[in-house]
């Protein structure tokens, strides 16, 4: 009997050990280790719960979202080991601040978030901005970065806990772009906003079967005569009420959506099958598209893109795909394989916004990439700023080195034209040749330019006719 005693206590004493030690795995899942607050995923749990129960009670809630103003700046001149500890005394002061029933929690980064019934919200929402115009003291040096702060409040603003959320976030948003260091609530002005994105959105899901996402042509122009030798294939929406969309008001969007990939492959196979005929009959000698990094990320994704191909009538010769520098560096071992697999079936590979990043030209020695493409961000400074026009011409000269074909890319005055004709860039392409134009109109301007003769760069004609 002793020993059946014994084992039942140390069995029991086991059991609550296990219960202790769940508890604490528990309790580290739901908790900012750097802070000691709640962290995300417990957050959006407690924010649902708090949701319910003010519901039921037919009460009020209020979410604050605060995020630091210049953390970066921070982390930059004082190091990382000082930003988490200012990081760590954001989260005391939240603590101490924080009345009974708030929940306080750090959802990543130096983004802040408090969930109150105080009804005095204005009240608290400028306490909070106070809260970081106090200085700290960090290695001998007081900082104080400033905290913009959003609001959104239950059930005036939203009645769901991604709703609030939401709104909090485009009030504090809103913040930031105004400078910061203050607070905002979401308001009719935003609501209003919230509506357009939303209605906008799922107008975007429907305009792709709908086939409103068109391909338009940026013609690439021979620096030696000005002829069109190429065109680069871009996004259009057709919206039926708001009329022609450029990539800025929607491709952000799909992203966010998940929709980019089938945006990127729609405009593929469209712009391709238009632009065979353009190749076959020897308008343009290559057609171009842009990859985004989401689909390069994408292991499948050289094979897709050559079986998309295989579906139209343009040559695997005539296509050139863009990729940009900032891809090769994040994963070269897959790029390689991309590229090598293309440049296989004959596609050309060009290394696009070179000179923006790390300008990799040891890529350019070891991987197949025929082209690069200059970023319009040096070219609009080519022909005002001398340092800027060296550093074009040793780019240019390393680029000639390697063999590698040359495409700047912006160029909209002729000055930036000529120096570069100069320098020895080859094709150019940017508004002060022509804007992107619809298939129709690049047709056009093919065969006229195929039927012209050879011609200044410094002439207008395209440029004056291009559409926008």
């Amino acid at each position: 009997m002793p020993d059946r005693v014994q084992q039942l206590a140390e069995l029991t004493a086991r059991v609550a050990e296990l219960e202790s030690e769940r508890e604490l795995t528990l309790r580290l899942a739901q908790t900012d280790s750097l802070t000691g607050l709640v962290n995300r995923g417990a957050f959006t749990a407690a924010l649902c719960e708090r949701l319910e129960t003010a519901r039921e009670a037919g009460g009020r809630l209020a979410l604050f979202v605060v995020d630091l103003d210049r953390f970066k700046h921070l982390n930059d001149t004082l190091g990382h080991h000082a930003g988490d500890l200012f990081l760590a005394e954001v989260g005391e002061r939240l603590r101490s601040d924080a009345g009974p029933g708030d929940l306080v929690a750090r959802l990543g980064g130096d983004e802040f978030a408090v969930i109150s019934d105080d009804p005095k919200v204005a009240e608290r929402a400028q306490r909070l901005v106070s809260l970081f115009t106090q200085p700290h003291l960090i290695y001998g040096r007081q900082v104080s970065p400033g905290a913009s702060v959003g609001v959104a409040v239950y059930p005036d603003d939203a009645s769901d806990a991604g709703d609030l959320q939401q709104f909090a976030d485009m009030a504090l948003y809103r913040v930031k772009t105004q400078g910061g260091r203050r607070w905002s609530a979401f308001d009719a002005e935003l609501r209003a906003e919230s509506q357009h994105r939303r209605t906008l959105e799922e107008e975007l899901r429907r305009a792709i079967p709908a086939g409103e996402i068109e391909p338009w042509f940026q013609p690439v122009v021979d620096s030696a005569d000005g002829r069109i030798v190429g065109v680069e294939v871009l996004a259009r929406w057709r919206h039926p009420e708001h009329g022609l969309l450029t990539p800025a008001a929607f491709v952000p969007m799909a992203e966010e959506l998940g929709l980019i990939g089938r945006i990127d492959e729609a405009v593929f196979e469209a712009g391709c099958s238009q632009a065979a005929p353009w190749v076959a009959e020897g308008l343009i000698e290559v057609v171009s598209f842009n990859v985004s990094p989401r689909d390069l990320l994408d292991p499948s994704f050289s094979r897709k893109l050559i079986g998309r191909l295989a579906g139209t009538d343009l040559p695997a010769t005539a296509l050139t795909v863009e990729i940009t520098e900032t891809f090769l560096l994040r994963d070269l071992a897959l790029s390689r394989r991309h590229i090598e697999r293309l440049s296989a079936k004959g596609v050309r590979i060009a290394l696009d916004d070179f000179g923006t990043g790390y300008s990799n030209l040891r890529a350019l020695m070891h991987l197949p990439i025929q082209t690069v493409k200059l970023d319009r961000s040096l070219i609009c400074d080519v022909a005002k700023d001398a340092r800027v026009a060296k550093l074009v011409g040793s780019m240019l000269h390393a680029a000639r080195a390697l063999g590698v074909l040359i495409v700047a890319e912006g160029v909209e005055e002729e000055a930036q034209a000529i120096l570069l004709r100069a320098a020895g860039c080859e094709r150019m392409q940017g508004y002060w040749f022509a804007k992107p134009m619809p298939a129709d109109q690049m047709e056009t301007e093919l065969r006229a330019s195929r039927a012209a003769a050879p011609r200044s760069l410094c002439t207008e004609p395209l440029r004056r006719r291009a559409h926008g």
